[in-house]
């Protein structure tokens, strides 16, 4: 027997069918859909996105169970495997995942079918409690503060000045992002870190060339 035929016996014996039971099967599913339903649960609590996305948390958990399948299917035989690679390498996936914290959810629904589906389900319970664990360490640590947008027109120039003297008052720091001006109006938007932002708007308000003042909440967070 030559050296390639010795490598190809190995191969072969490797990837020879495996007699997986439909007891197992259903074993290892049911297994991965516990963990995926603890996910889904999490998910729905520890999510901070606006609106609760009810779809994707359930495709989410599904998905274990469906890569579950799929690995035992590559368990099965060599071209059982060799067919789902090809499969899958074709597979365009084009719903964009907005939030971040949404895609590390679905790499670990994705990961917990993988070693699930490999026979390995201590591995994935024990990697539910350290992901659980380090979402709510990492949760708990508050964020840097962000500032506010203020937006102010003015259809007085001469009003510029009192705008500033209360933005000196009322924070500990504000930077111009920008300032447009026309004949009809002046509009400066304004990033600004203030505890009193009703008193803020307020005053500013009340000043005379004032048109409208808008304190919004910026998206994001700020690293000084």
């Amino acid at each position: 027997m030559s050296f390639t035929d010795m490598i190809k016996k190995s191969v072969l014996e490797s990837f020879a069918p495996s007699d997986i039971t439909g007891a197992e099967i259903s074993i290892v599913l049911i297994g991965t859909f516990l963990i995926a339903l603890y996910i889904f649960f999490v998910y729905r609590y520890i999510t901070r996105t606006s609106f609760y996305n009810k779809n994707f948390a359930v495709s989410m958990a599904i998905i274990s169970v469906v890569t579950a399948g799929i690995i035992l299917a590559m368990q099965s035989s060599l071209v059982i495997s060799l067919g789902m690679v090809g499969a899958l390498s074709i597979v365009r996936f084009r719903t964009a995942i907005k939030e971040p914290l949404d895609l590390l959810f679905l790499f670990w629904s994705i990961g917990t079918g993988i070693v699930v589906g490999a026979g390995l389900f201590s591995v994935g319970v024990i990697l539910a409690v350290f992901v659980t664990i380090g979402l709510v360490v990492l949760q708990v640590i508050p964020s840097i503060s962000s500032p506010e947008l203020l937006i102010v027109k003015l259809s007085d120039k001469k009003a510029e000045r009192g705008v500033f003297s209360l933005i000196d008052k009322y924070s500990s720091s504000y930077k111009v992002d920008s300032k447009a001006v026309t004949k009809a109006q002046t509009t400066l938007i304004v990033e600004v870190k203030t505890k009193d932002g009703n008193f803020l708007v307020d005053e500013i308000s009340e000043l005379d060339g004032v048109g409208m003042v808008t304190l919004m909440e910026h998206q994001g967070e700020v690293k000084n």
